[in-house]
């Protein structure tokens, strides 16, 4: 028998974390000599009030909504991808090679080829680690920390010595083809007497990561595979005695981790910058870890914790914009979350495990 309804571990728990988090937090604004309400409603005005904020909060939640769905994948067959962000790296090289050298008729059909080149890119970098995992041992947390030092490097040759456009001091690619450059949502929702969105990112890449979450929740769910992965992460040997292979599970389930996150090079680099640059990234595979443990690797839940993130990271850039906040603060509450929903998670969860247990004993009495 369970020892909590499944809403509260999914919901309640978080909920709590989160609401934890923020009262350090504002303990934290407090210190430096700032208003914790004040600075709430700017960051609610500046991400949320106005559509311009919208499109910025949806922009970063579109790149930790895949970096999210990837590590979440991973957590079912009990391994720890901490490569996101290096093969969110790659992923974008797969989409630079789709844009610069494919004459693409339309936005459409450059927009699915960079969506394969992305995926490919970044499953492929995530192939060597789970290889090593399944037929050698090396830990997966070890190889993928790693390979996120070795694809910046890979990352840094090719700008700097293949795709560099001639006299050009920037380590970056040329820009896009108009072809491939996709609506962005103020081309998407404006009219003729209202412009919405105006000077925001956001574009139709956050179509596809709900997309994506949709899928997600398909393939491990109402899938045999999907079963295979959850079996394999609640008990290898169980899984193995019933016939699953656990290096085909675990290369597989990588494979498709690194695919999630390459794709996030779509929103960065296809839709936002219109070329490669070096920094494309900017720790969204790292943020994806937080954004599955708080959704608890479901991927509706990563689309709840993505927005959060999303609302955290364009209110902290309001904030350091409009006060003596500084941006780094945003990072603190990142880590406050991260530490109440991962670390010290049964902090939580055990005095509601012992509340729900005296409610039931009470009901049945």
């Amino acid at each position: 028998m369970e020892k909590m309804p499944h809403w509260a571990d999914i919901v309640l728990i978080p909920l709590i974390s989160l609401f934890l988090a923020a009262i350090l937090s504002a303990l934290v604004i407090l210190a430096i000599g700032e208003n914790p309400w004040a600075a709430f409603k700017l960051m609610v005005d500046g991400a949320l009030m106005r559509s311009s904020g919208w499109g910025y909060t949806l922009y970063y939640a579109t790149n930790f909504m895949f970096t999210g769905l990837a590590v979440a994948v991973a957590f079912h067959a009990r391994m720890f991808n901490i490569g996101g962000e290096g093969q969110a790296m790659l992923g974008g090289l797969g989409v630079a090679y789709v844009c610069l050298f494919i004459p693409w008729p339309h936005w459409s059909l450059a927009l699915i080829g960079a969506s394969l080149g992305a995926a490919m890119f970044g499953a492929l970098w995530a192939l060597i680690p789970a290889y090593l995992q399944a037929k050698r041992g090396s830990h997966i947390v070890i190889t993928t920390i790693m390979f996120n030092f070795i694809a910046a490097a890979v990352l840094n040759y090719f700008l700097v010595n293949v795709l560099r456009p001639p006299r050009s001091m920037d380590p970056a690619t040329k820009t896009f083809p108009d072809a491939t450059h996709l609506p962005s949502f103020r081309d998407m929702f404006s009219t003729a007497e209202t412009i919405m969105f105006r000077g925001a990112p956001a574009n139709v890449t956050f179509f596809i990561a709900l997309a994506a979450c949709v899928l997600v929740w398909f393939l491990i769910w109402r899938t045999k595979l999907g079963y295979e992965i959850r079996a394999f992460g609640h008990s290898e040997s169980g899984a193995k005695y019933a016939g699953i292979s656990p290096v085909r599970i675990t290369v597989i389930s990588m494979l498709i981790s690194g695919a999630l996150a390459g794709l996030m090079s779509v929103n960065t680099t296809m839709g936002e910058s219109e070329r490669l640059v070096l920094n494309s990234t900017e720790g969204a595979g790292f943020i994806g870890i937080a954004v599955a443990l708080m959704g608890r690797s479901h991927p509706f839940g990563v689309f709840l914790a993505a927005i959060l993130f999303g609302f955290l990271y364009q209110g902290g850039a309001e904030l350091a914009l409009w006060t003596n906040i500084p941006r780094e603060l945003i990072v603190v509450i990142q880590a406050l979350v991260i530490l109440f929903t991962g670390a010290l998670d049964n902090m939580v969860r055990m005095p509601l495990e012992k509340l729900f247990l005296a409610l039931r004993k009470k009901g049945d009495a």
